[in-house]
């Protein structure tokens, strides 16, 4: 079974999130695609968090009903900060029988070198990575297991929705519905 991890902080998910996923799960050959909560990311301030439980069952409402997708808190059980080597790791560890392959945007893979162990991340695990708005992306010809990806280009951000909704603006549209209907679960 070949399934995507697209890891993030979800801070909250938004529509943007879900139609990127749905595209890469349905055009990049995944037999599914695991929302991968991060409760801390080593290169975002914890303080602009929304509690990662309540992102986690944010996640679990926005998929609920999509037989392919996945929430998961399996960061949750590991050390803190969440580094995706890691993470893959303890996937492939606990999940044998699967294939894990990262799905990240086109700025991740322009900072990979911020990450740790990114040589042994790139090396060993199938990468897919979508456009970001003013990102080009240049990949070594040797890494055959990282492919860029044609995705619809959307720029919605989770900063925006959580200014938005503070700002009390209507963005429905911005958010699946249930997603929409949670939003006092936002931190301000």
């Amino acid at each position: 079974m070949i399934v995507g991890i697209f890891p993030g902080s979800f801070n909250p998910i938004h529509i943007g999130h879900l139609a990127l996923a749905n595209w890469i799960c349905e055009f990049c050959g995944l037999d599914e695609l695991w929302f991968l909560v991060s409760p801390q990311n080593p290169l975002k301030e914890e303080a602009e968090l929304i509690n990662e439980n309540k992102r986690f069952r944010m996640v679990k409402a926005a998929i609920d009903g999509y037989p392919k997708f996945k929430a998961s808190d399996f960061e949750f059980r590991l050390p803190r900060p969440s580094y995706t080597i890691r993470t893959l790791r303890e996937l492939c560890k606990q999940f044998p029988d699967k294939t894990f392959q990262l799905i990240m945007g086109a700025d991740n893979w322009n900072n990979m070198s911020q990450w740790k162990n990114y040589e042994e991340l790139i090396h060993k695990f199938p990468i897919i990575i979508y456009p970001r708005k003013d990102h080009n992306v240049m990949i070594p010809e040797k890494h055959t297991n990282i492919k860029m990806v044609d995705a619809p280009l959307l720029e919605i951000s989770s900063t925006f929705i959580r200014r938005s909704v503070k700002e009390n603006r209507d963005i429905r549209f911005f958010l699946p519905e249930k997603i929409w209907e949670m939003r006092n679960l936002f931190e301000f």
